[in-house]
């Protein structure tokens, strides 16, 4: 069973959290279906043979009917479920990504922070300067948070495509706390304007 937030105490009281939307996957998943229907109704009206029967109101509620039904269906999957937060304020930065043990890493422990697109998808990636620098908030059942490879060494990921706030908010958040002097910082408040 996952650790949700309310379950860490905070490491400062400005923290702002970032949570998975399965709500937010849903709502977008459907408006994205419903958009195709009615980019691609009009051409089978026109190639097909439309009966007497066939009101478009009727094939838009068949169309919604369907929609509903697959954006569910992935919203609440095994990979839509997966859940992710994240938790900056002034005590650090936490990170839970799809189902890990939750991790706090200090400012200072951190060399390098980046959110960037792949695709259709936003990732967090965060580079501690020393994976002994690495604190477990709690937990030690499924393990820290995926590592990758990056030019900056091993870094945590974690997709924040369905991440609430947004992704953008959460570069303004991280901006705010690294230093200056950091180039990330620059990077991300680039990213915010």
């Amino acid at each position: 069973m996952p650790i949700a937030p309310e379950q860490v105490e905070a490491p400062a009281r400005d923290a702002v959290l970032f949570r998975s939307s399965p709500v937010r996957t849903f709502l977008a998943l459907f408006l994205l279906l419903m958009l195709s229907f009615a980019l691609v109704s009009p051409v089978v009206a026109l190639l097909g043979e439309g009966g007497a029967g066939n009101r478009w109101w009727q094939t838009a509620a068949q169309a919604a009917v369907v929609a509903a039904l697959a954006a569910g269906a992935y919203a609440y999957s095994t990979r839509g479920s997966l859940r992710t937060w994240v938790r900056v304020s002034s005590g650090g930065l936490e990170l839970a990504a799809q189902d890990s043990d939750p991790i706090l890493l200090a400012w200072t422990d951190i060399r390098h922070v980046t959110v960037r697109r792949e695709g259709f998808r936003n990732l967090l990636e965060v580079t501690p300067v020393d994976m002994d620098r690495v604190h477990p908030v709690q937990g030690e059942e499924a393990g820290p948070p995926a590592l990758a490879e990056t030019p900056d060494g091993q870094s945590f990921t974690a997709d924040l495509s369905e991440v609430w706030p947004s992704p953008r908010r959460l570069r303004r958040e991280l901006a705010r706390y690294l230093p200056a002097d950091d180039p990330t910082a620059d990077d991300l408040a680039a990213d915010t304007n």
